[in-house]
């Protein structure tokens, strides 16, 4: 990556879509663009659009795309000894059209491989919270995984469990399903590659971040092929949007924990009368504020990156 002066590097900078001019632009997330490079090869742009609910929110987040891409890198570097990923560790710069300014790219931005996509979202789960906290409460167990009795909110599980769900397109939410959909979906020898792999990158961080006074109750990973058929996790990486992010101090069972994700965000919108579909409302300044900081303190707690 291009150095930037100091100065320049502690301010981040914002943007909410991204514009270059001469390059193939092949999808456009909810959060990230991404664009087509010569070789077989990915320009990833993370953006500060956020989404809640599955829905794309009008407001971005400042800096929240340089975060995401930092704390991703520094996970993809961690785990490499676990599972290959999708970095190729190409200068940002040199692949940008000319004319670009590289101050709003190069911190947001990796050059990726063009993998095939595993339709699948792979989901570690530490703690009963969320959707699996909803399931367990009418089943008694999650994505099929029976669970003992008597668990509360956000209790520890016996051990982490993958619970995997479909891949929903933007503005569509996703489904938990069993382990048995997923072997009737992509075969059963890559299942368990999936399956295998998570669990032991979710194992793995969820130990760092625990030496740093954080837990992590969740996360959601993505995979694809190389031409070789090799796994890879790619996209992103235990970040705040695929993951929950509890303070280990004030974790209690039987509770919603505060959080450094984006919860602070959907704890607010629960608070509306919004039917969770598009368009979604606008973010009160002290909301896209109080995320930013979330973001941050995230970053900064588990990488040991500060970005301003």
């Amino acid at each position: 990556m291009s150095p930037l002066p100091a100065d320049e590097a502690a301010v981040p900078t914002v943007l909410h879509t991204s514009d270059l001019p001469g390059l193939k632009l092949l999808h456009r997330g909810k959060v990230r663009d991404v664009y087509e490079l010569p070789g077989r090869r990915l320009l990833m742009v993370a953006t500060d659009r956020l989404s809640a609910f599955d829905v794309v929110l009008p407001d971005p987040i400042p800096g929240k795309g340089e975060m995401l891409c930092q704390i991703s890198n520094f996970w993809f570097r961690r785990t490499a000894h676990l599972m290959p990923n999708h970095l190729t560790g190409e200068d940002v710069a040199a692949v940008l059209p000319a004319g670009v300014d590289p101050a709003r790219y190069v911190r947001r931005s990796v050059v990726t491989k063009r993998l095939r996509p595993v339709p699948v979202e792979a989901i570690a789960r530490g703690y009963l919270i969320g959707t699996g906290w909803k399931d367990y409460q009418r089943t008694g167990a999650v994505c099929g995984i029976k669970l003992p009795p008597g668990l509360q909110m956000a209790e520890r599980l016996p051990e982490p469990i993958f619970t995997p769900s479909t891949k929903a397109a933007v503005g569509e939410h996703d489904q938990n399903v069993a382990f048995d959909d997923v072997v009737r979906l992509i075969g059963a020898e890559l299942a368990e590659q999936l399956r295998s792999a998570t669990l032991a990158i979710y194992e793995f961080a969820a130990a760092h971040a625990l030496e740093r006074g954080i837990l992590i109750a969740d996360t959601k990973l993505e995979f694809g092929l190389d031409d070789n058929g090799v796994l890879h996790v790619m996209d992103e990486m235990l970040t705040p949007d695929s993951s929950r992010f509890w303070p280990a101090d004030q974790y209690r069972v039987g509770i919603s924990p505060p959080s450094y994700d984006k919860q602070f965000v959907r704890d607010y919108l629960e608070t509306l009368d919004w039917d969770k579909t598009a368009p979604g409302p606008r973010l009160p300044a002290g909301v896209i504020e109080g995320t930013r900081r979330k973001y941050a303190e995230a970053l900064e707690r588990l990488a040991g990156i500060v970005l301003d």
